[in-house]
């Protein structure tokens, strides 16, 4: 395939922020008194906000009306925000930088793809706001992954098709959202969870835009 364009999800690919959700989820469900562990918090992979809070609740059995979940969502975010407000770019993954730099160089499209409403934050944070064209979170889109709205909405900010555009992502459920949407999906960690994608990779490690060409084919 030519490559035109690549999206990145951003936790677990471009930056490791999942420690810091698993803290401020911890924090809220110790309020809760719900027992929540680093394997719960696997879980949540790839989940919105508000079935994030849906999986702890049903964890502890708890049901909730929608102004209590409204304000726990908010309260997590500040605790989340206050924890991110600390990144810096020594926090973005191996290999992450370098790639983008690359692919800009090259002109290939560049965009973010996150359910994340903190995603411009994040990357503000880490100074890599400005080397991406276009920025699609969960302020842009209505759906969730695996629904494929936020590639597709990235693919029209790079004025690009779904099959000239690679999809980096960590979780299922954004393999299967950039499988149903048209893209090649490569996942980013352990094959064994990522088993529907088209490629898989352990990191992005000395990943360059050859290495994405032959894996492409």
């Amino acid at each position: 395939m030519k490559i035109s364009g690549c999206i990145f999800d951003m936790d677990g690919v471009i930056v490791d922020s999942a420690k810091h959700h698993f803290t401020a989820w911890k924090m809220l469900a110790d309020e809760l008194s719900i027992p929540f562990t680093l394997d719960d918090n696997k879980l949540l992979k790839g989940l919105s906000r508000i079935d994030s809070l849906e999986k702890i609740l049903s964890l502890g059995s708890l049901e909730l009306n929608s102004n209590t979940k409204l304000l726990l969502m908010e309260k997590k975010n500040s605790l989340y925000l206050y924890l991110v407000s600390k990144m810096s770019e020594y926090e973005i993954l191996p290999g992450v930088k370098d790639l983008i730099l690359e692919l800009r160089r090259e002109g290939v499209g560049v965009c973010l793809g996150s359910s994340s409403k903190n995603a411009t934050v994040i990357l503000k944070n880490v100074n890599l706001f400005n080397l991406f064209d276009g920025v699609v979170d969960g302020n842009n889109i209505t759906l969730s992954k695996p629904d494929p709205e936020v590639f597709l909405k990235g693919a029209e900010i790079l004025g690009i098709s779904p099959s000239e555009c690679v999809v980096f992502e960590d979780a299922a459920s954004g393999i299967e959202a950039a499988l149903s949407g048209g893209f090649f999906a490569l996942g980013i960690g352990d094959a064994s969870e990522l088993s529907r994608a088209n490629s898989v990779v352990s990191d992005l490690c000395g990943m360059t835009l050859e290495k994405l060409n032959q894996i492409t084919g």
